[in-house]
């Protein structure tokens, strides 16, 4: 049976029966393998750094130094320790007219960082060198990026708040860096005995200070309980403990979110990859069902036939499924280097596991889409030679059908590794196309009425043979639809989000943040900074959330924890501010204890008008009712508080000020002379960061571009596909119409009509659905302005016709050039 599965095979493909149905399934299986390389490779990175990414067994962190009995306890218990405090501030180098200045990510490290990994100090010319220890005091290691922009070089110095510090070596790596796709400053390095002479960590300083803690298992584990221990007694220490355990979770969550979303975009192209399989094969089972007659004939069985395509299709399957995997093996090193500096240089192999993968959806998809239409192949009786006619599906190729959608729906689960985010996809997906298809079925059941708006046979013909095969035509008009969709969304919301961004920088808005003004500087600075707009002062205290309604304050939100476990700013302000909007309830008047709340904190927290919330404002408790909501524009870059209140509450309480101002593009000395002027003063060009944050922007929106690429071919399979369907429908058709006296003209125009109605019904419910969904995300998930587009919609109309028009060609180019007698005498 093998032997005759093969023979079978190698004659249908010299006869071009298999080609299409190969490069469908090696499409699809390409589309899930070039992601799941790549998200395998992210998680071995993960894996691999997990044992030195905290440089430690464990880590304390807080926004103020921990108590004098946490350092004790870890002292008791034989751990090994060591220091850090985390800040951004300025860096400025040289003098006078050659003085230039950064916003870097300043570290200070006690002499035993770090407790696990090494730190790597880059050499010219040779390889990266371990360093010995930290750095001495009087000294500052820095990265490459912060070298190029100060125009550093080793023993060059470099003032840090009030202490110049000399470049002793420039960084490589670190063991504990954050791990974020984007870094927002460079490092600067420093030892904790200089920090104290730098007079950057007054009273209320935006800093992390961290304790790392090393030892044997035993001993971390039993501090560890300790320390929860200890913060749930008092929550108002706002410690966060990381383990490694605790961050393999949390970097596996991350991963996992990152794999689903690219495994959705993946699937969507393999749906229809898988269509157009379906349509392959059952265009097999049709050139086929006269074979099987002549071999039922000639004594084959049932069984034996299904046996012999099942093989066949079985060979078909491993070979399209290996070539699938070759193929995304090598798109995902498009995806990587698309992403650029996104994702690390060094990543690991990506091992077997996602080739596995790609091989076993490969056969899931063949057998789930290609196994209805080769059941009916068990239907053919000998009788067939004789009488042109085809039964019924019977009741297991109806089954069939069920069970390959279940073993899609399966797939998607499988792919996404969430049972509901599969299972929402693949209903979503049905019924995006169950709508498109009632639209198109209308769309084409209305095309009667065109059929005598031009008085020309060409335009006839095509809406007759439109009509006539109406189910291929919403097969092909659904699936260039889908596709299309999904390129115009995401062009859309790119466009939209970076139109916003920069439209919330106009001429003149505000470019640079000032922050950590103390009380004393206020009058002074503002003078200062008059000739840049008389920018707003405003005056910001920090608290932690202790208590809402008498009950503490608590969450197992990650994003309302983050709040409750950190000190936020507290803002004193008499009136209500733009960018701010009132959206809910009165502005205090400062006649009682009252505050205004930032509409989106309150959802997170769970806070509603007339709530009392308590803080813990520098060992004071600051008690308020909620008396308003407050919807802040944060990309208008101004400063703004989650919690505003009046000034009378506050009076007494520590605070600093905060503004910001628009500085010009040629003035590039300003950052330099403010933080040599004013040492504690933290300058942020937030300019940078949207230039930063728009190309990381557009990077990710390449590499989601390219995985689309792989849904747009896979809409063109499936049109093509449904035109191969009725190709030999087509060839009858033509042949019967130029035997009654049509030209080949005539009959040529026709199908460019009909490819161009097509195309341009598909790209407007394209449009339509990519109008719908815009809208959504602008309105529910990116809080954007939306704006009707009509461009969209000429988009869609354009690309619509244009593919329906290529995928038309591709498909029926051969239709006219067969003679007429020679068609008629095959039927």
């Amino acid at each position: 049976m093998f032997r005759l599965s093969f023979s079978s095979m190698l004659r249908d493909w010299r006869a071009g029966e298999l080609r299409f149905l190969l490069a469908a399934l090696m499409l699809s299986v390409a589309a899930l393998s070039s992601v799941n390389f790549f998200t395998a490779r992210m998680g071995a990175s993960i894996a691999r750094n997990a044992g030195q990414v905290l440089a430690a067994d464990l880590v304390l962190a807080s926004d103020q130094p921990l108590p004098a009995d946490v350092y004790a306890e870890a002292q008791r218990r034989g751990l090994h320790s060591a220091e850090t405090v985390a800040m951004l501030n300025m860096a400025v180098a040289g003098k006078g007219d050659d003085g230039l200045s950064m916003l870097v990510a300043l570290k200070s490290v006690s002499d035993a960082y770090p407790l696990r990994g090494h730190m790597k100090l880059r050499r010219d010319g040779q390889p990266d060198a371990i360093a010995t220890g930290a750095p001495k005091p009087g000294t500052v290691w820095v990265d490459q990026t912060l070298t190029a922009a100060l125009n550093l070089h080793i023993g060059s110095t470099v003032r840090i708040g009030d202490r110049s510090l000399t470049v002793a070596e420039v960084i490589a790596s670190e063991p504990d860096a954050a791990a974020s796709f984007i870094t927002l400053a460079p490092r600067a390095m420093m030892s904790a005995a200089d920090l104290m002479s730098t007079n950057l960590l007054q009273q209320h300083a935006i800093a992390t200070h961290r304790l790392l803690l090393a030892g044997e298992p035993a001993q971390v584990a039993g501090f560890e309980q300790w320390i929860k221990a200890r913060v749930a007694a008092s929550p108002k220490l706002g410690i966060e403990i990381s383990s490694i355990a605790s961050m393999g979770k949390d970097s596996q969550s991350m991963q996992e979110q990152v794999h689903q979303f690219l495994s959705l975009v993946s699937l969507l192209s393999a749906l229809l990859a898988g269509i157009a399989v379906a349509m392959a094969a059952r265009r097999f089972m049709q050139r086929h069902l006269d074979a099987c007659a002549v071999m039922r004939c000639l004594g084959q069985t049932q069984s034996q036939q299904m046996r012999m395509y099942l093989l066949e299709f079985l060979m078909l399957g491993a070979a399209g499924s290996v070539g699938g995997v070759l193929l995304g093996f090598g798109s995902h090193f498009v995806l990587l280097e698309w992403l650029g500096k996104l994702v690390a240089a060094d990543l690991p192999p990506p091992g077997w596991q996602p080739a596995l993968q790609g091989l076993a959806a490969g056969m899931v998809l063949l057998l789930g889409f290609a196994l209805p239409p080769l059941l009916q192949l068990r239907n053919v009786s000998q009788v067939r030679l004789l009488r042109r006619e085809q039964e019924a599906p019977q009741a297991r190729t109806v089954a069939s059908y069920v069970l390959g959608a279940a073993m899609f729906a399966a797939l998607l689960v499988w792919q996404t590794g969430d049972v509901m985010l599969g299972l929402i996809a693949a209903a979503a997906f049905a019924l995006c196309g169950a709508v498109f298809g009632l639209v198109a079925w209308l769309g084409i059941g209305s095309l009667q009425r065109m059929r005598g708006l031009f008085d020309h046979p060409a335009w006839r013909f095509a809406i007759t043979d439109m009509r006539r095969r109406p189910a291929a035509n919403v097969t092909q008009i659904v699936a260039l639809a889908l596709g299309l969709t999904a390129l115009l969304l995401l062009t859309v919301v790119r466009g939209d989000l970076l139109a916003t961004w920069r439209q919330a920088t106009p001429e003149g808005a505000p470019n640079h943040y000032i922050i950590n003004i103390q009380p004393d500087q206020q009058q002074e600075l503002a003078a200062r900074l008059r000739s840049y707009g008389r920018p707003q002062m405003h005056v910001l205290s920090r608290g932690r959330l202790i208590a809402i309604n008498g009950k503490p304050a608590k969450s197992d939100d990650p994003r309302a924890k983050d709040i409750v476990e950190r000190e936020i700013e507290i803002e004193q302000a008499s009136q209500l501010r733009a960018p701010n909007t009132l959206t809910a309830g009165r502005w205090y008047d400062g006649s009682a204890a009252e505050t205004s709340v930032d509409k989106g904190i309150a959802e997170i927290l769970g806070i509603k008008l007339g709530d009392r919330v308590t803080f813990d404002v520098a060992g004071e408790t600051l008690d308020v009712k909620v008396t308003s909501l407050r919807k802040v524009d944060w990309r208008a870059h101004q400063v703004g508080a989650a919690f505003e209140v009046s000034p009378k509450l506050m009076a007494g309480m520590p605070m600093t000020l905060a503004t910001t101002v628009h500085v010009p593009q040629d003035d590039r000395r300003f950052s330099y002379l403010l933080a040599r002027d004013y040492p504690n003063v933290s300058v942020f060009d937030i300019s940078a960061f949207l230039q930063r944050m728009q190309e990381t922007l557009a990077q990710v929106s390449a590499a989601v571009e390219f995985l689309f690429a792989f849904t747009l071919a896979s809409g063109l399979l499936v049109l093509y596909a449904a035109m191969a369907g009725s190709l030999d429908a087509r060839k009858r058709q033509a042949a019967l119409l130029r035997a009654l006296g049509a030209t080949r003209g005539q009959l040529s125009q026709a199908q460019w009509i009909e490819h161009l109605l097509t195309g341009a019904l598909a790209g407007s419910l394209a449009a339509g659905g990519a109008t719908a969904a815009s809208w959504a995300l602008a309105r529910f998930s990116f809080h954007l302005e939306w704006h009707w587009s009509p461009l969209l919609w000429t988009a869609g109309l354009v690309a619509g016709a244009l593919c329906a028009l290529f995928g038309g060609w591709a498909g029926l180019r051969n239709v006219l050039n067969q003679p007429p007698l020679l068609s008629l005498r095959e039927n």
